[in-house]
């Protein structure tokens, strides 16, 4: 399991990204990206040793009490910041890199498939690190968002977002390329 430096890294990515946020004891107590953050690393690792059900379940508890769906499958980076919070889905295969911005309402989830045989596999998306994600935003099916790159508030993301770029738009495209090197 985790040392208590990743919950003092948690705390601290709040303190820095969130205007809101006071004190690392107020976070602590009253933040449910940082309580969900905690109950998942519970149930990814429960996860990982093949303990499904009862990992299942500490999920379900952590949804229960936060609002926030992170399945436990799900590979998180560090000093993810959940802001509010309510509504966020994280698919079982999505994969979120570290110092990731995610807002209220967000879903990092699968497409339809067709038939049970395309359930298999990769399913969910993958963030690069540093990536801002707007309030109410879908990210569907096994697409990339490149490092740096912001998904804007509503936007439906179906198809690859390059590093540094700005994807805004149903479905969403890309507004501001990123800058030339």
């Amino acid at each position: 399991m985790d040392s208590p430096s990743r919950l003092q890294e948690d705390i601290q990515a709040v303190r820095e990204r969130d205007p809101a946020a006071r004190t690392a004891l107020e976070v602590f107590l009253t933040s449910p990206g940082v309580c969900a953050l905690g109950w998942h690393r519970v149930a990814n690792w429960l996860w990982r040793w093949e303990w499904f059900l009862v990992a299942r379940i500490v999920s379900s508890l952590s949804r229960w009490f936060t609002g926030i769906e992170i399945h436990p499958g799900a590979t998180l980076g560090r000093r993810l910041v959940i802001d509010h919070g309510m509504g966020v889905v994280i698919g079982e295969t999505a994969v979120v890199g570290d110092d990731c911005l995610i807002y209220h309402g967000v879903t990092l989830g699968g497409k339809i498939q067709a038939s049970r045989d395309e359930t298999t596999g990769k399913r969910h998306p993958t963030l690069g690190n540093g990536v801002l994600v707007g309030a109410g935003a879908a990210i569907l099916g096994p697409v990339t968002i490149g490092d740096g790159a912001t998904v804007a508030a509503l936007s439906v993301v179906l198809t690859d977002i390059p590093a540094g770029a700005l994807a805004l738009g149903i479905p969403a495209k890309v507004k501001k390329p990123p800058k030339a090197k």
